[in-house]
């Protein structure tokens, strides 16, 4: 009796359409197309995992930029005035506050322009 890799193979392969399930047409059904469909949907899950955290600061910034316009002060200036005011939170925290606390977020801005102008005087 001769050795041969039916399961071995048959596992492989299954792997592979479980990975591919949800895409479209033949990149589904056919383990050629859908091998090389799954390998390129790692090459975009492993690029995205980087771009989302660019995605997520830019976010973030225009959020904290809009509610600095609200409140009569530029982004930069106001990031400028919260490092000379030793005012240690993040972008993430100030959007959060920018958003669901503004008249916090409004206090943090009087503060930063406070200690903008103090160190141009």
């Amino acid at each position: 009796m001769r050795s041969v890799n039916g399961t071995i193979h048959k596992n492989r392969r299954d792997k592979v359409l479980k990975r591919a399930k949800g895409f479209r047409g033949g990149r589904r059904r056919l383990y050629r197309t859908a091998k090389d469909a799954v390998m390129k949907s790692y090459q975009w899950a492993y690029r995205d995992r980087r771009q989302k955290k660019r995605d997520f600061r830019a976010l973030w910034i225009q959020r904290i930029s809009a509610g600095c316009v609200a409140n009569g002060i530029s982004y930069s200036r106001f990031i400028d005035g919260t490092k000379k005011a030793n005012i240690m939170l993040n972008r993430k925290m100030l959007s959060e506050l920018a958003i669901h606390h503004p008249e916090t977020f409004t206090r943090i801005v009087e503060t930063a322009k406070v200690a903008t102008e103090t160190v141009k005087a």
